[in-house]
């Protein structure tokens, strides 16, 4: 009874105290457009706060996957501190936007906070309890780090309507107060967590002569390709993901939908949860995790050929078979992305073992910094640069072709992911210490 007490007292507990905290990170679209409109700025200058949290969290991973892996209770600390203190700033200088109205510093000060600051915390406070996880449950890795990472997914849609309120009670300009409170509330949430975590007591980390040898040893045991298969279509899927996940509220007008975007918003944030929980409890039933992401592709590619033949976001206004091929292909895209995450760690492990995880699992991180950015910023520049902005129906302004584009080169991308996994990843059996 005290070994399985152990497994949530000391794993996944603190682990959803940690992952709930900062993937509130999702939430940032909730609330850009106030805080441009407070600050003076538009928004696309303030959605940068954005893509710099998630580069910064990939490369914070990246570089501190060695304390993440030496001592999991600093790092923890590290990811409490900075998570929380960046939010203040941002709380901080939001207000010093709005007394200084179209401030550069107080543009420049939330960048560091929400985006630096707040993404060494998100990177270190990520990847600190998945290995400990896979250490407290040996026969089910995948479904321990799913329950752990859907944490991370499934934070915007409990956080959402929670920030939605504070807003609504914040009506005279004073947005900045959400920030202090909140900053508040999630330090004590990975205190506590940060308190709880613990590796089981009879696990004992291999020995090293330096802290880069365990590494670069361990990623010699495969030939380089299968690890630069894992992170490309590790990044690819994420950029994927990305792509349509920051163009879906305007998909979803496109199709006439716009009434509901905050319920298909909320359903798309279960299913990014969903993915994360349900594809890496699958994986631990197959005999090699890289059927997983397999099955992803395929089926990604599947659903983005259907919307694309059919012209599904083009002509999906009031057509309700073809409302449900593009809703299908949002809520099976946002279910892979976060699939594509939860397989990450368990499948290194199976590669490369546990000695060195959280190190690799890091590293392998850097993949999300980079992607963070092409993402966004490709689907972005495919809308602004093809097709054609049109008032629909609803008087929305929208650019139908665009989308439509953006979904020509997520199906290749798509694709070449495929071939990756394929062809470059090699099978592996599961590792089991």
């Amino acid at each position: 009874m005290k070994n399985i007490q152990n497994k949530w007292i000391r794993g996944a507990i603190p682990a959803l105290l940690l992952h709930f905290s900062i993937g509130t990170v999702y939430c940032w679209s909730i609330f850009s457009q106030e805080i441009a409109e407070y600050i003076g700025f538009s928004k696309g200058a303030v959605e940068w706060a954005f893509s710099f949290a998630i580069f910064f969290l990939g490369m914070s991973a990246a570089f501190m996957g060695n304390i993440v892996e030496k001592n999991i209770h600093k790092s923890s600390l590290i990811a409490t501190i900075t998570f929380s203190v960046g939010m203040a700033g941002t709380g901080f200088f939001i207000w010093f936007g709005g007394a200084h109205q179209g401030s550069v510093l107080a543009l420049i000060g939330i960048y560091i906070c929400y985006g630096l600051i707040m993404g060494i915390g998100l990177g270190t406070g990520y990847l600190s309890p998945v290995k400990t996880l896979m250490l407290w449950f040996k026969d089910k890795k995948g479904l321990a780090t799913g329950l752990a990472v859907a944490g991370f997914g499934g934070a915007k849609a409990i956080a959402s309507p929670i920030m939605q309120k504070l807003l609504g009670e914040n009506q005279n300009g004073e947005i900045y107060k959400m920030f202090y409170i909140l900053a508040i509330a999630y330090f004590v949430m990975m205190f506590i967590g940060h308190l709880l975590l613990a590796k089981p007591a009879d696990w004992v980390e291999p020995q090293t002569k330096s802290k880069d040898e365990g590494i670069m040893a361990t990623l010699k045991r495969e030939p380089l390709s299968s690890y630069v298969g894992i992170w490309l279509m590790f990044f690819i899927n994420i950029t994927c993901g990305l792509a349509l996940i920051s163009q879906e509220k305007m998909i979803v007008k496109c199709i006439g939908l716009g009434a509901s975007i905050g319920i298909i918003s909320t359903i798309s944030a279960i299913f990014n949860a969903g993915g994360r929980l349900g594809f890496s409890a699958w994986a631990d039933k197959l005999k090699d995790r890289n059927t997983i992401y397999k099955l992803i592709f395929i089926l990604s590619i599947v659903f983005t050929v259907l919307v694309l033949a059919t012209g599904g976001i083009k002509n999906g206004y009031g057509k309700p078979l073809l409302i449900t091929l593009v809703l299908a292909l949002i809520f099976f895209v946002n279910a892979g992305y976060g699939g594509g995450f939860s397989n990450v760690p368990t499948l290194l492990s199976d590669h490369y073992g546990m000695g060195s995880i959280s190190a690799i699992h890091g590293i392998t991180l850097s993949a999300w910094a980079f992607a963070g950015l092409a993402g966004n910023q490709m689907a972005s520049w495919i809308v602004n640069n093809t097709g054609k902005f049109i008032t629909d129906q609803a008087g929305n302004n929208v650019n139908p072709t665009g989308y439509q584009n953006v979904l020509y080169v997520t199906c290749v991308l798509y694709a070449i992911s495929l071939l990756l996994s394929l062809f470059l990843v090699k099978p592996t059996k599961k590792e089991s210490n």
